[in-house]
């Protein structure tokens, strides 16, 4: 009896503690799921004595970035007022520039600005340049005035190149000239009005010329021309002629280059280049051309008889007579070949003028400033 009681008493609390336990999961699932729908449920209003919370930076009420003006006068160191001056307004967010003129007061404005850093800038015939900063705040009206000062007069300085400068500029760039890009072609100016050369610079030309390797060359190839026709046969023929006929050949060359175009232009101040002159008809560029074979100018940009060509190729064929063969000496001979020298000359002036300059590419621009 007692074991059947105690069984039922057993059964009893055992049931009575699994519908606690139902009860108390019902609870818990009604929570967990009625919970959400509540904290999404429409709060009440809070009572008009509540402070309102504060709003937040992605929030900001629209009266804070309501856009601002800004006005200015533009004036003299006088307090005048400066009429056309040109206002340009930046920021700092890279927005396009704004720009309005002052009126005849002076005045200026600009209208609808976004709050901000500001930037101005202020120009104006015969004044110096200003400019301006500033912040502008939302819904402000920003009032500036801006002074400008009289521009300084600009005085323009010319510092006068010195000559020889100036002529060294000059004669660099004849030493590149080569028509075919190969022949020397440095005695030829095509600035007109050319500085003179010093007597150094003319003796450096002359160095240069004869020495140059492409001259070196052209002395060989007459040379082979002459034992080819037998010219000064006293040197014969074989090496040692055509040795004999180098040597002369360059040694004519020399002398002449230095007599004719350094020494004597020196000593006479007269200037040994053609000078290019291009313009005009055809008949007056040629007698131009022609006449330079006699003609110079001088170091006073004059022109001159040109005695250090004639005399040049004298005193050279002159000195001849120590080297070439007997039969090719004599005071006859050398003034025929100094008169022959002229003619070569005059032939060699049309061709400068008509036709080597087309063939001389890549000419060096040689204008230097003027003393």
């Amino acid at each position: 009896m007692h074991s059947r009681n105690e069984f039922s008493s057993r059964v009893a609390r055992s049931a009575f503690r699994r519908a606690a336990s139902s009860i108390l999961l019902g609870l818990s699932l009604i929570l967990l799921c009625g919970f959400p729908a509540l904290a999404q449920s429409p709060q009440p209003a809070p009572p008009a004595a509540t402070q309102p919370a504060a709003p937040s930076a992605a929030q900001t009420p629209p009266a804070q970035q309501s856009p601002g003006a800004i006005a200015g006068t533009v004036l003299d160191r006088s307090g005048a007022a400066i009429a056309a001056a040109r206002v340009s307004l930046t920021r700092d967010d890279h927005s396009p520039a704004q720009v309005a003129l002052s009126g005849d007061d002076g005045q200026f404005s600009f209208a609808a600005v976004a709050p901000g850093p500001f930037h101005l800038a202020i120009t104006a015939a015969g004044f110096a340049p200003q400019t301006s900063s500033g912040i502008l705040h939302p819904g402000e009206t920003c009032a500036v005035q801006i002074e400008l000062a009289v521009a300084a007069a600009v005085t323009e300085v010319r510092v006068a190149v010195p000559r020889d400068e100036v002529a060294e500029v000059e004669v660099k760039a004849e030493e590149k000239q080569r028509a075919l890009g190969i022949i020397p072609n440095f005695y030829v100016s095509y600035v007109p009005d050319a500085v003179p050369l010093t007597p150094k610079q003319k003796f450096s030309l002359a160095w240069k010329t004869t020495v140059d390797p492409v001259n070196f060359g052209i002395v060989g190839i007459i040379a082979g021309i002459q034992q080819a026709q037998d010219h000064f046969g006293g040197y014969g023929q074989g090496a040692q002629g055509y040795g004999k006929r180098y040597g002369a050949g360059y040694a004519d060359f020399v002398s002449n280059t230095f007599i004719g175009a350094a020494i004597l232009p020196s000593l006479l101040k007269q200037d040994p280049r053609y000078f290019y002159r291009g313009t005009g008809s055809k008949q007056s560029r040629f007698l131009y051309a022609v006449a330079n074979s006699v003609i110079c100018k001088g170091d006073n940009r004059r022109w001159q008889p040109n005695y250090s060509s004639i005399l040049g190729g004298l005193a050279s064929g002159g000195i001849s007579n120590l080297y070439y063969p007997a039969n090719d000496r004599g005071a006859a001979l050398t003034f025929e070949n100094a008169l022959i020298g002229i003619g070569a000359n005059a032939a060699a002036n049309v061709f400068e003028e008509f036709l080597v300059r087309k063939l001389t590419p890549n000419l060096p621009e040689a204008d230097p400033a003027k003393p």
